[in-house]
């Protein structure tokens, strides 16, 4: 364990006893929130997102130990471990080198090498490559079998005999760890992920025409961006593209390649002439193209994959957390319109505790064109309920039904529309809970509710749907989905504590999401609110069965009763630190209705006067920040993007033009933009800011509400350039269009256009993969 801690510790640059602490707390059942916000002086204040990064290498390291150990038993079984052997198992850093170095041990069938072997070849390949001058056929001739092996192997020719020289000497070197990582490693810097369309395909067929970008296509592996490669994996799973892994230069007809010289140089060896060296040369070229070319690109796809999802399961959380800490609009009434055209709009208005208060079905679009009928019955509705908000879900027809919205405020003074993601609603329509929630509810009517509810408060809903359903992810379905779901999941939690939960009010899948309440146990919470009423305070939560009190200090802290018994119920303070508020009450003299929110007066007691052995300095400092502010919300203040009168078809655009609308989707490539005209449009990494930007999340993140212009759009391909560049000159038509958007993902510019290079192009063609 001591050499677990020191290596996290270095790894993030803290000290060992913080490691140390924090693993001990996480082992002790603990969770990442409570860690992070209560137990800052055990661990020296390690934040969430280092308590996370420690919580996944710990596992990690832990497994690879779990292998190590597995492994030394193994070669120590055969007989074959010898100190150095140990030394060297031991030293593996990662779970690859590991298993390069156990792969020689490693016990499988029987191969072309090991037969020869058992033959009594290895001495004459021993021989041959220590003393290339000697002559491979005339010192075979002493190896040659009289007969066959029992099992039919045939070593009775001098070719046979050689052969079996080259399966030995090619068998080693492929399992010989320098050799190999070298290879590996200078391949990931020098060599191509190269892809092209695959025999037999149509590229003018729609499923296929989505990977144009990678007909032709070959970028440094080692440098290829995440949404490139899923993207060529994905088209070579579909059987649309052929993907390999080629070399930086391809070898002349005849010649070695440049692989085999690595292999030979590595080895130590070079063609000099002499009688050895074509067979030994044979012998390298048979280790490069037999036993690791493929391999090698094997493990090389693996680790671009991997990599590959890493960033795009970051992405999806990043953006998961910007959606969840999104503003809420509060307890306000909200109208939620689900839009549709044949099957009408589904209607359904909630008050301003999140109640479902009215439902309806409006036919306002083709066929039957009931314009007038749906805006009185809206505005019924809006005059009977007192709604305050519109909320308009982004799918089909979202933008008749944002024009009838419109026209709607004019009959009702001060309604305010707002456009947002639907993404998830149809799930959680038919989901278990919602059927539970809303049993008399049509299944097509719930999801105007969620709607409309997500807009008073995003966090609130969406933790009742899978985070995977609600449309922020890039190539989503194409990541490891038990690290996506892991993620995702951490996300969930740490956004719902750092919000905090109202018992008296909280639904059961918010509930389950705070720190350390378990599905049974936050449907036993939910029971007994029902039965008893509302909690009066934290401590009845020791009332509830099966809440013990492990669970109860791990939660506690995040759950706020508003109006209870005693007024640190509503604030983030832990009650196990209420002696510590108690004590500030006694030395001001004040009751703490009278400390609370008063922060000149808090600003005047010394946090060391009220620190003691269990609750340090760091502690009292986060009680003073939290009395000065009880039950703040980290949330920004809620706004509205407001959409331009007139603007609300892509046809309706112009070059030039400068728009407000709200941040859809990030990533690393650039920014989608709802501009009400429902197509997205695309703000290149490179038009975010005047500055160079990696990343987009430098900028702008999910839900931010941003000013735009218009560089270009393209209506046939439905693509929308935009910038946040403001003084950024429209677009120039100096080539033909149809080439405009080639050769994305290669790093070349395409020269008919200054301000979109082909990078943004290419993520035009990843616009509709992303959210699968």
């Amino acid at each position: 364990m001591d050499k677990i801690t020191r290596q996290i510790a270095a790894e993030l640059r803290v000290a060992d006893a913080q490691v140390q602490a924090a693993v001990d707390l996480l082992d002790g059942g603990a969770t990442v929130p409570f860690i992070a916000r209560y137990r800052k002086e055990a661990t020296g204040g390690l934040d969430d997102t280092q308590l996370r990064t420690l919580q996944e290498r710990l596992g990690y390291i832990r497994e690879l130990e779990e292998r190590r150990a597995a492994v030394i038993r193994s070669v120590e079984e055969q007989g074959k471990l010898t100190p150095e052997l140990r030394a060297a198992f031991e030293g593996a850093p990662t779970k690859q080198e590991l298993e390069d170095l156990y792969l020689p041990y490693k016990p499988r069938r029987r191969t072309k090498g090991q037969i020869a072997r058992e033959m009594g070849i290895e001495p004459l390949a021993d021989k041959l490559f220590a003393d290339p001058s000697l002559d491979p056929a005339l010192e075979a001739q002493a190896f040659v079998k009289a007969e066959k092996g029992e099992g039919g192997e045939d070593f009775t020719t001098v070719p046979a005999v050689l052969d079996g020289v080259r399966d030995i000497l090619s068998e080693r070197w492929a399992e010989d760890p320098a050799v190999v990582q070298d290879l590996r490693e200078w391949l990931w810097t020098e060599g191509l992920l190269r892809s092209k369309l695959a025999a037999g395909k149509d590229e003018n067929h729609p499923d296929v025409a989505k990977f144009r970008d990678y007909f032709d296509y070959d970028e440094p592996v080692g440098r290829v961006p995440s949404h490139r490669a899923l993207a060529v994996f994905r088209g070579r799973q579909l059987e649309i593209l052929d993907a390999k892994l080629s070399l930086p230069v391809e070898p002349e007809p005849g010649k070695p390649s440049v692989a085999e010289g690595r292999i030979a140089l590595k080895l130590g060896w070079s063609h000099a002439g002499r009688k050895a060296d074509d067979l030994l040369r044979k012998c390298v070229a048979w280790t490069w193209k037999v036993k690791l070319s493929l391999s090698i690109e094997r493990d090389l796809f693996a680790r671009l994959r991997e990599d590959a999802e890493k960033v795009a399961i970051k992405v999806f959380g990043d953006n998961l957390r910007d959606l969840l800490l999104a503003a809420p609009a509060g307890p306000k009434v909200v109208m939620g319109l689900d839009p549709g055209i044949r099957t009408g709009v589904k209607v359904a208005v909630v008050d301003a505790t999140g109640k479902l208060v009215a439902t309806s079905t409006i036919y306002p679009h083709e066929p039957r064109r009931d314009w007038e009928g749906s805006l009185h019955t809206l505005e019924r509705l809006c005059r009977q309920h007192g709604v305050q908000l519109v909320a308009i879900g982004n799918g089909t027809a979202s933008r008749e039904t944002d024009k009838l919205a419109a026209d709607l405020g004019k009959r009702v003074e001060g309604l305010t529309r707002v456009v947002i993601s639907e993404a998830g609603a149809s799930v959680y329509s038919a989901s278990e809970f919602a059927s539970q929630e809303l049993p008399d509810v049509d299944v097509s009517l719930r999801g105007a509710a969620s709607i409309a509810r997500r807009l008073q408060d995003p966090l609130a809903e969406l933790v009742k749907i899978d985070p995977k359903s609600i449309g922020v992810g890039q190539y989503q379905h194409d990541v490891n989905q038990a690290e996506l779901a892991r993620t995702l999941d951490a996300v969930v939690e740490d956004c719902v504590n750092s919000v905090g939960v109202d018992l008296n009010t909280a639904s059961v899948p918010l509930l389950t999401r705070v720190s350390g309440l378990s599905a049974s146990v936050a449907k036993a919470v939910v029971r007994w609110r029902d039965a008893h009423g509302a909690f009066r305070s934290r401590q009845q939560l020791m009332e509830v069965g099966g809440l013990g009190a492990k669970t109860f200090e791990q939660a506690a802290g995040f759950l706020r009763i508003r109006d209870g018994e005693n007024p640190l119920d509503m604030t983030g303070v832990h009650p196990e630190t209420y002696p510590v508020v108690e004590k500030m009450i006694a030395t001001s003299g004040k009751p703490v209705q009278e400390l609370m929110g008063r922060a000149e007066m808090l600003r005047t007691l010394r946090p060391e006067l009220f620190a003691n052995d269990k609750f340090g300095v760091i502690t009292v400092k986060d009680i003073l920040k939290e009395l000065e502010k009880p039950g703040r919300d980290p949330r920004p203040e809620f706004k509205v993007a407001r959409f331009n009168d007139g603007v609300e078809d892509i046809a309706d655009l112009k070059e030039g033009m400068v728009l407000e609308g709200t941040v859809s989707n990030v990533a690393q490539f650039g920014a989608f933009v709802d501009l009400g005209v429902h197509q997205d449009g695309l703000v290149h990494v490179s038009q975010l800011a005047n500055r160079f930007v990696s990343d987009a999340r430098e900028v702008v993140k999910t839900g931010d509400i941003v000013k735009v212009k218009v560089l270009e759009v393209d209506i046939p391909r439905k693509r929308i350039s935009l910038t946040m560049k403001l003084d950024a000159a429209p677009a120039r038509r100096d080539g033909p269009r149809d080439n405009r958007y080639e050769g994305a993902g290669r790093g070349q510019r395409a020269p008919a256009n200054p301000q979109l290079n082909s990078a943004m192009a290419g993520a035009f063609a990843k616009l509709s993969q992303l959210r699968k």
